[in-house]
């Protein structure tokens, strides 16, 4: 099916993350929408396209969601360091912000209530230091990730409060704090239920499963991680698959070569829709794991 304007937050944070988007809305804030939604599908081409002109936009906030939600696409590429970069200038646009109200996009009226994303001032900062706390883990350093976190506005949304779950279970998780994890991610997941957003309860399962997986509780890691990637799978949702397959292969190791295949699917899929900087991001880096071969 085709997203239209009216569906693209449904297709962004709510239930229909499957919605294909076919043509580039007018509107500037539904374009960030688009870049999101082609973003969790694998096509990080296309939306680096929307992102590059939106992060040199004039509204302050918008562009900082722009410069956050492209660095997360190079960040899940393994590229923390280029997305430390973007990150880092979506915070330096806030300071342009001289009012918490902006054009960008708008929810439900009760930023509390499930399914609402806003483009206050607020959203948008907790956007950018949770991507950089993502990136401080990736780059190994947990202790900045830490406090970059703690930064996070308390009344940002429930965008931010399911990401700064996932971004402290995978702090403690570096860290090598397992059950510090799982104290994170269950709540995470538990929101991220409520939200009804359908991408952000398969990223949380993921998150919330690695975490079990590390502390030993390998059953009910499996029992979440395997319907996740097969929602996952079912939905379109290519930078989810891979990362569930891989994580599934250290727990059902006796069925690890299946896992890797689906893997080396989904990710051959995503590299090839990814711009040139992206895919060199993916190739240098450690994060990503090497997958060769005709079926991995």
């Amino acid at each position: 099916m085709t997203s239209l304007p009216a569906d693209l937050h449904a297709a962004a944070f709510g239930d229909r993350p499957d919605l294909a988007v076919r043509a580039v809305p007018t509107d500037p804030r539904e374009r960030w929408l688009a870049a999101v939604v082609l973003g969790a599908q694998g096509w990080y081409a296309r939306a680096a396209t929307l992102l590059d002109e939106l992060r040199r936009h004039p509204d302050p906030v918008l562009a900082a969601l722009a410069a956050a939600t492209l660095a997360s696409h190079r960040r899940q590429l393994g590229g923390h360091a280029e997305a430390r970069r973007h990150d880092a200038a979506g915070l330096a646009s806030l300071l342009r912000v001289g009012d918490a109200r902006s054009d960008a996009p708008r929810g439900r009226a009760d930023e509390n209530r499930p399914g609402s994303s806003f483009g206050r001032t607020g959203e948008a900062r907790a956007d950018v230091l949770l991507g950089l706390a993502a990136d401080a883990v990736g780059l190994g350093r947990p202790g900045a990730a830490r406090r970059l976190v703690a930064a996070v506005p308390a009344d940002a949304g429930w965008r931010a409060a399911i990401r700064t779950g996932w971004v402290r279970a995978e702090t403690e998780l570096v860290a090598g704090r397992p059950g510090d994890a799982v104290r994170h991610a269950e709540p995470a997941a538990e929101l991220a239920a409520w939200s009804g957003s359908v991408r952000h309860r398969v990223k949380s399962a993921l998150v919330l499963g690695a975490a079990l997986g590390a502390n030993g509780d390998r059953t009910r890691a499996v029992a979440l991680v395997s319907p996740a990637l097969d929602d996952a799978a079912d939905l379109g949702l290519l930078t989810l698959v891979w990362p569930a397959a891989m994580i599934l292969t250290e727990l059902v190791p006796t069925d690890a070569d299946r896992f890797r295949r689906c893997a080396a699917l989904a990710l051959r899929s995503v590299v090839h829709r990814t711009d040139p900087v992206g895919r060199r991001l993916a190739e240098r880096s450690p994060w990503v794991p090497r997958l060769t071969g005709p079926t991995g």
